[in-house]
């Protein structure tokens, strides 16, 4: 591939920003707003792709859940505004504002925003294997 940095390379997440050689400074509210999973998952919202590193700020409509899923990268999720009920093995926690979850590489796990107010927040993940992950199938 050419490294010109005229280039415009892609996202592995389908629909997501990849960030360019020189491009270094990203609005959340102006980039691509796409689903956080799209057959698991109800969360949208702005995602930004680098070489190693994939960040996102994600919206969980209020009363909505997640599907059981894993992915095969690790994952951080800070949360910004409202509460999610999270699954993460045999563990159930509800986290807010200022609470950080860190979900390893291929667990099995789940999250919803309570009734009450959706549920914003920042999710990192290394970028081997895209944003998006694999709903679990008993």
């Amino acid at each position: 591939m050419d490294t010109n940095t005229n280039d415009k390379l892609e996202a592995r997440t389908p629909g997501a920003k990849r960030a360019n050689p020189g491009e270094f400074f990203f609005d959340f509210n102006q980039v691509n707003q796409i689903m956080g999973g799209p057959d698991y998952s109800p969360v949208f919202g702005g995602c930004v792709e680098g070489d190693r590193m994939i960040v996102a700020v994600m919206r969980a409509p209020a009363g909505k859940s997640a599907d059981l899923h894993s992915h095969p990268n690790e994952q951080w999720i800070y949360i910004l505004e409202g509460h999610l009920e999270f699954v993460i093995e045999d563990q159930k926690k509800q986290v807010g504002p200022g609470e950080l979850v860190y979900i390893p590489a291929e667990k099995l796990h789940k999250a919803g925003a309570t009734p009450e107010a959706d549920c914003v927040f920042f999710t990192c993940k290394d970028s081997s294997s895209g944003l998006h992950g694999k709903k679990f199938i008993a």
